[in-house]
């Protein structure tokens, strides 16, 4: 099941609002990628709510309730009806701590979110290491599912050992091709 993460500017609409309301549409995304990740969200699937204005943060968790529609604001602005789309979703809960941008960027695992690489983009995935990451932070601390320096160093180690081997064994072979072609004289 993918996850997800949308943004809103807190005077339009925040999280708490969200809450009150119990469910809302989520439209006006008028960003052609954005749009097709909404198109890609499935009834079920969860999402982060970040604030993208003020503190800029992940405050909560939604989910899609149902799946794309036309967004119905957009023929309110002469586009076509289908050009866009909305999703509508629901409060799950809110962050016990909210994880900020700042965290986000200096996070070895998180500064590679789309969120980071693709600022402007309001509607993007999330992998689901990225997820436990930002639960883990929101729940307790600041190192949450760091990778060891141990594990890391292991990881790389056995990185590096299947490349040589890969690379061992295409020498091999080559050595093989090539002796095999070799003319045997007399």
């Amino acid at each position: 099941m993918a996850r997800w993460l949308v943004k809103t500017e807190p005077e339009t609409y925040s999280f708490a609002t969200l809450e009150r309301d119990g469910r809302t549409c989520w439209d006006l995304v008028r960003n052609y990628t954005a749009r097709n990740n909404l198109r890609a969200m499935r009834v079920g699937e969860q999402a982060f709510v970040y604030h993208s204005v003020g503190p800029k943060e992940i405050v909560g968790i939604c989910e899609i309730v149902r799946e794309h529609y036309p967004d119905p604001k957009a023929p309110d602005e002469g586009e076509p009806p289908d050009r866009w789309s909305a999703v509508d979703v629901k409060p799950v809960r809110r962050l016990s701590t909210p994880v900020t941008l700042e965290q986000l960027k200096s996070h070895p695992i998180l500064h590679k979110m789309e969120l980071i690489r693709q600022s402007r983009l309001s509607v993007c995935p999330v992998t689901d290491e990225q997820w436990d990451t930002i639960l883990a932070l929101a729940d307790g601390g600041s190192s949450a599912v760091l990778p060891t320096k141990k594990a890391a160093t292991t990881k790389n180690a056995a990185k590096k050992a299947a490349k040589k081997a890969a690379a061992t064994k295409a020498a091999a072979t080559t050595t093989a091709k090539t002796a095999a072609k070799k003319p045997v004289r007399a």
